[in-house]
């Protein structure tokens, strides 16, 4: 392909004479690459070829390799439908909705891509009786707006960040000791502290004795965030939502705890404001009311981390040389590789885990 370098894009190099040129005297002959141009003749000038007359049109049917496949597989005459691609190629979408022995499709109606929410296709496409489950046999309930953005965003989170879970076991015997306390000091308040909002303090203060994992990943480079800006999954009906506690690091218990209630309860009945539940530096997902031991969560992007808690429960440990009885609570950090390594993940649960055995230091 010696002398197309440099040539711009669109610029012409050949021209097909397809009115009096002969026909080529094989198939072999015709489906030989096109020979160079003759000397002296530059490289983006237009060259006369001739070709197969009636290559393009007569018997020859125009279809994707995908759409020939199921059509063969459904036993479908090709050239009985119409295609809706490019200059009528039959695509599979044509094939999809084609009926064996139907003597021609009408083209099926076309949607703006900009008006709905373009989803994966589960199976290339495929119907769920396509998949071995029967028409009639189900339910189907309409995905609303909602649960298109969810399922959009975590398949690309899922799909397109490189990430990895860290798994760690905590004793909370302290921490439920210090709830039973900070709860009977606050109590003339009316503020009730959760075990959720002791953790989102213990993760802000983490990430800023560790600010390496208080990071997003960006095409123009890696955003250190100032502060430590909490997202709490909250589930609703029709999805998932995640508030946000802003600067969590510089708030007292009593104050998260109210903010929390009160985001949980404006989240359920989809009263927040976007500023409310967009954007946050670092996610916590809490299935522990539910029994759940441990998960992994996907990462809600653009944030670089997302820690899993799961349910405290009694355990035998060893202590020492001795074995015991603890309630411990496992958690998991999944990390965005492009901006959490896996040294920096550690560090940061290693400073979580030394705030949340020893709550006190979460004050001093």
């Amino acid at each position: 392909m010696g002398g197309t370098e440099g040539v711009k894009v669109n610029t012409p190099i050949a021209r097909l004479a397809g009115g009096n040129a002969k026909p080529a005297p094989s198939p072999s002959r015709a489906a030989q690459p096109l020979t160079p141009p003759p000397a002296g003749v530059a490289a983006t000038d237009p060259v006369t070829v001739p070709v197969e007359k009636g290559a393009a049109t007569g018997n020859r049917i125009f279809a994707s390799p995908l759409a020939r496949r199921i059509a063969d597989q459904k036993g479908l005459d090709l050239s009985v439908i119409k295609g809706s691609g490019p200059h009528g190629r039959i695509i599979k979408a044509d094939v999809y909705v084609a009926v064996p022995g139907a003597p021609r499709l009408v083209e099926p109606p076309r949607t703006n891509p900009l008006s709905v929410a373009t989803l994966p296709a589960p199976r290339q496409g495929q119907s769920l009786s396509q998949m071995g489950i029967p028409d009639g046999s189900y339910d189907l309930i309409p995905l609303d707006g909602m649960r298109k953005t969810v399922a959009r965003r975590m398949t690309e989170s899922f799909r397109d960040v490189p990430h990895f879970p860290l798994t760690l076991d905590l004793n909370i015997d302290a921490l439920l000791a210090a709830r039973t306390k900070i709860n009977g000091m606050l109590e003339p308040q009316g503020v009730k502290v959760s075990v959720n909002d002791l953790v989102i303090k213990a993760a802000a203060i983490a990430l800023k004795q560790v600010p390496e994992a208080n990071a997003s990943y960006s095409p123009e480079g890696i955003a250190m965030h100032h502060h430590a800006d909490i997202a709490m999954a909250v589930a609703i009906e029709g999805g998932l939502i995640t508030p946000i506690i802003r600067s969590a690091e510089l708030k007292g218990l009593a104050q998260i705890a109210s903010e929390a209630k009160d985001l949980a309860a404006r989240a359920r009945s989809k009263k927040l404001k976007p500023e409310e539940f967009q954007g946050g530096t670092f996610s916590i997902s809490n299935l522990g009311m539910f029994g759940i031991k441990a998960f992994a969560s996907i990462i809600n992007e653009p944030q670089g981390a997302i820690l899993s808690v799961g349910v405290g429960e009694k355990r035998a440990v060893v202590m020492g040389d001795q074995l015991a009885i603890a309630t411990v609570m496992t958690v998991t950090l999944t990390c965005d590789h492009r901006v959490v390594d896996g040294a920096v993940g550690a560090r940061w649960l290693q400073a979580f885990k030394a705030l949340i055995e020893d709550p006190i230091t979460m004050i001093v």
